[in-house]
């Protein structure tokens, strides 16, 4: 397994498996997978610095990635980022989400970055315990702040200082 920041080419893959996501989970809210042009474009907003992007690679197939997001779009925010972990279904429970994180908060803690936030729907006590266990707190949760599959989710936010 390799871990290492994502390019133009790994843009299908990704889309793979965040469009897994999107059509049969409640782990992003998108409804509609985000189009080539669409991803391509998250892709050149994540190339360093605090908005990264990186990618799990087994057998020479990217299986997941992580990220580091703009928060909000306000100047005073830009030290702090949101983070997102995605795998393909196949990939979970091999600590691939654990090396992906393992490596971005590596990279993040040589940025001007002072806190990750993450946002974890609910219940998702894997996703819980992979952020509680690179120091991540719960510090919020929001009730039926989402409507996916008919069903409204609640919505737990987590803070990591760096």
């Amino acid at each position: 397994m390799t871990v290492r920041p994502a390019t133009e080419a790994d843009a299908p893959a990704i889309s793979a498996v965040y469009d897994h996501h999107v059509l049969h989970s409640v782990a992003t809210f998108d409804v509609v997978p985000p189009t080539a042009a669409d991803r391509l474009l998250w892709l050149a907003q994540h190339t360093g610095g605090r908005h990264q992007a990186l990618v799990a690679e087994v057998d020479g197939a990217v299986v997941g990635f992580a990220s580091s997001s703009s928060f909000r779009p306000r100047a005073a925010y830009d030290t702090t980022v949101e983070s997102s972990v995605y795998l393909a279904p196949d990939a979970v429970g091999h600590g691939l989400g654990r090396a992906l994180y393992a490596e971005l908060f590596g990279r993040l803690a040589r940025e001007d970055v002072h806190r990750v936030l993450a946002v974890v729907a609910q219940p998702n006590p894997a996703s819980e315990a992979l952020h509680r266990s690179f120091g991540f707190q719960q510090v919020g949760l929001f009730s039926e702040t989402g409507r996916k599959f008919g069903r409204f989710v609640d919505i737990a936010w987590f803070e990591k200082a760096l």
